[in-house]
């Protein structure tokens, strides 16, 4: 197996909010990202998903920890060609296809703005020329370059938003819940469309997400966030097949079966972290077969192993 691309270590990420109180939002996650493989992160609301992203492209500044993108470390203070190395080669795709567009500025000069600032094209021409291609690809008209962000649907900005982040053609691409408020229908062509980017330039994604159908469709191997800790982890086949941590077969357990027959029989496991008597502060991460792992202390690994 090659180098990993993105390797985070121990990250933390924690947010005072007065001298007495702080929010942990994220609490000693690690996992890894190889070239042109989809890693995915699900977990409920307010586990910690976005926020790993944000700290990963230098958005917030991590309290704690180790991100080595592309052979450099980035979590410490960054160099004037270590930031350029950052900004050109990881781009992020946001939530809201709307908020994180300008409404006041074109496409051409929404996609084009990463041309611009790293100086990569001699003419107005070329850059234009790269815009245009760049919407063909996305599934957008070329024509489309001189309107603005209110005059299209969600599905079609959401694109330009992927537009905006392959025009720099990056190695790694944080896709923070990017189809999340789109219709069902234009989530498949969205995450179809970045399938065949994927398989056409290479690249890698960390694909963040809560539907868990859509993150198995996707990804190679997926980490499970709860209250900012990491707390099982591997490959897509692992997870599914074989989920071994109380709050993962939960969240498998309410995914909704096309079937009504099944659906009709279909139970839901709950899990609560406050009575479940599991402290994941004392937990550590178990191997329990290929590069699957579980957050969990020997007690609880040998009872959740012992169920099965």
């Amino acid at each position: 197996m090659s180098e990993p691309l993105l390797k985070v270590e121990n990250l933390k990420q924690h947010f005072p909010v007065s001298r007495q109180f702080t929010v942990k939002a994220v609490n000693g996650v690690s996992f890894e990202v190889y070239p042109g493989e989809t890693y995915g992160l699900v977990g409920e609301s307010g586990s910690g998903k976005t926020t790993i992203g944000r700290s990963i492209i230098r958005l917030y500044d991590p309290t704690d920890g180790k991100i080595t993108f592309n052979g450099r470390e980035i979590s410490g203070k960054l160099s004037a060609d270590t930031r350029k190395m950052l900004r050109a080669e990881m781009q992020m795709i946001f939530q809201d296809p709307m908020a994180s567009l300008n409404p006041r500025k074109k496409v051409e000069d929404i996609i084009g703005e990463g041309l611009d600032i790293h100086h990569a094209c001699h003419s107005k021409a070329e850059r234009s020329a790269l815009i245009a291609e760049m919407l063909k690809k996305v599934g957008l008209s070329p024509e489309h370059a001189s309107r603005y962000p209110h005059q299209f649907s969600g599905g079609q900005r959401q694109r330009v938003g992927i537009a905006r982040a392959l025009i720099m053609q990056p190695k790694l691409i944080i896709a923070d819940e990017c189809i999340s408020a789109l219709d069902v229908s234009i989530q498949a062509q969205v995450v179809n469309l970045m399938k065949d980017i994927q398989q056409e330039t290479g690249c890698a994604y960390l694909f963040i997400a809560h539907d868990l159908s859509m993150v198995k469709y996707i990804s190679d191997r997926i980490g499970v966030l709860h209250l900012g800790y990491m707390v099982e982890a591997g490959t897509k086949e692992e997870i599914f097949s074989h989920p071994v941590h109380p709050y993962t077969k939960s969240l498998l357990s309410a995914i909704p079966h096309p079937n009504p027959e099944v659906e009709k029989r279909r139970k839901s496991i709950t899990y609560d972290y406050a009575s479940s008597g599991i402290d994941y502060a004392k937990g550590m991460q178990h191997l329990v077969g290929g590069t699957h792992t579980v957050l969990a202390t020997d007690t609880e690994l040998a009872q959740w192993t012992q169920a099965e």
